[in-house]
């Protein structure tokens, strides 16, 4: 026997060499092994009662037969249990842990349902080898799997097969995920921040910390800001409040704040104690603003310059500051007490002698919007001067801007906008 799928043996009777029958074959106990999960042993179930069968006394393991010999263990009362919970002799199962539970295929960067599970020996020893997620696995679970071959070569179709290499599962439940895998991991990582969105979008709330805890906070903080905030805001609020904090510091001031604008007050009061203080700050300010006004749109966090810099001193501030901000191609020309004198692009710091101070190549008469303006008035400004982004001001002060992909959105049909992942 090379490999069988485990809906073939859960069930059946586990006999000794006698062809006594010891038990019913109730459960498989794992143990990671170096490359894929090893199974390290049967439970069977016999009148009530339940023993772990350690896999050197399995003999035989097949579809049709299942065997193992037992004289060399001990045969006390203490060999059986009355309690299926408890005689903890292995703590990963793998009908209780994983077959039937959500996981993530972090190949195909999605949330999937184990309907069967692929074994596969090698020596003297068994393996899981992959997952099946699809029909055929379903269909083999329920014994229908000749019925849905024939109904299927009757329609002049194959019934599709979908399987997943286990190198490739994350799993989602805390004690099955001691066997996930290091390049399961490390999939998870690299996926794009849309990717990890849609899964954690798919996921029931409580489950989506097992994706975080495997991944960096810059990397949640980017894949939170793809959510609907208000799904963000009930991911966030299922982590422990020191990772939920963490999260948010990597996250767009904008996106912060509209992802906590959901929550309840005595909540976002925790999450911003916890948070580095010039970031809840910045997250503080942006909450105070109505959500349909300028104020409610912008982001506080865009570059800036005194007009006596020079253009080489400008780049090399980008450069410092630059990763933190999501918009550099403007970089506004403001004075000490923050009114703004005008604008120079990036493109035309890159092109201009290095000595030049900014004030001699910047774009005068800002076009701006006020904080409490609507989101039509930003609209109106952006497109009729064709602008990436709008600067707000506050009583003549520049507070941030509107970028314009974030007004855009409020007037397009959803079908031809970026559409935030929402709940499945």
């Amino acid at each position: 026997m090379n490999e069988l799928y485990v809906s073939a043996v859960l069930g059946r009777p586990v006999i000794d060499p006698s062809g006594v029958e010891l038990g019913r074959l109730t459960d498989l106990g794992l143990v990671p092994g170096k490359t894929l999960p090893v199974v390290s042993g049967l439970f069977i179930r016999s009148g009530g009662r339940r023993r772990f069968v350690p896999w050197s006394c399995v003999n035989l393991f097949t579809p049709v037969i299942v065997s193992a010999d037992l004289s060399g263990e001990a045969d006390s009362d203490t060999s059986w249990t009355e309690d299926e919970e408890t005689g903890a002799i292995t703590d990963i199962r793998l009908r209780r842990d994983i077959l039937d539970r959500q996981i993530v295929d972090v190949d195909g960067a999605k949330v999937v349902r184990v309907n069967d599970l692929k074994l596969h020996s090698r020596g003297k020893s068994l393996f899981i080898e992959a997952v099946d997620v699809g029909i055929r696995g379903m269909a083999r679970r329920l014994g229908q799997l000749r019925f849905w071959n024939w109904l299927a070569k009757s329609l002049g179709v194959t019934l599709p097969t979908r399987e997943i290499d286990w190198r490739f599962v994350a799993q989602l439940d805390p004690n099955a995920d001691k066997l996930t895998l290091t390049v399961a991991r490390e999939r998870l990582t690299d996926m794009h921040p849309a990717d990890i969105a849609e899964i954690l979008a798919q996921l029931p709330h409580k489950e989506a910390g097992t994706v975080i805890g495997a991944l960096d906070p810059e990397t949640v903080g980017e894949a939170i800001g793809e959510l609907d905030p208000e799904v963000g805001g009930r991911v966030i609020s299922q982590l422990d409040s020191e990772m939920a904090s963490d999260i948010l510091e990597e996250m767009e001031p904008d996106e912060a704040a509209d992802l906590l604008a959901d929550l309840p007050e005595e909540k976002v009061r925790e999450l911003l104690g916890l948070m580095d203080t010039e970031d809840a700050e910045m997250v503080q300010e942006l909450l105070e603003h109505e959500e349909d006004t300028a104020g409610g749109l912008m982001n506080n966090m865009f570059a800036f310059v005194p007009p006596a810099m020079t253009a080489e001193e400008a780049l090399n501030y980008i450069r410092l500051v630059g990763a933190e901000i999501e918009n550099v191609y403007y970089v506004y020309v403001i004075r000490a007490d923050e009114t703004p004198l005008g604008v120079v692009t990036l493109k035309r710091l890159l092109l201009s002698p290095p000595k030049t101070p900014v004030a001699e190549i910047m774009t005068v008469g800002l076009k701006a919007v006020g904080v409490e303006d609507t989101p039509g008035k930003v609209m109106d400004i952006i497109s009729k001067y064709n602008l990436l982004a709008v600067p707000v001001l506050d009583d003549g002060h520049m507070v941030g801007i509107v970028q314009a992909d974030a007004v855009i959105e409020r007037f397009l049909p959803e079908s031809v906008t970026r559409t935030r992942f929402a709940a499945h």
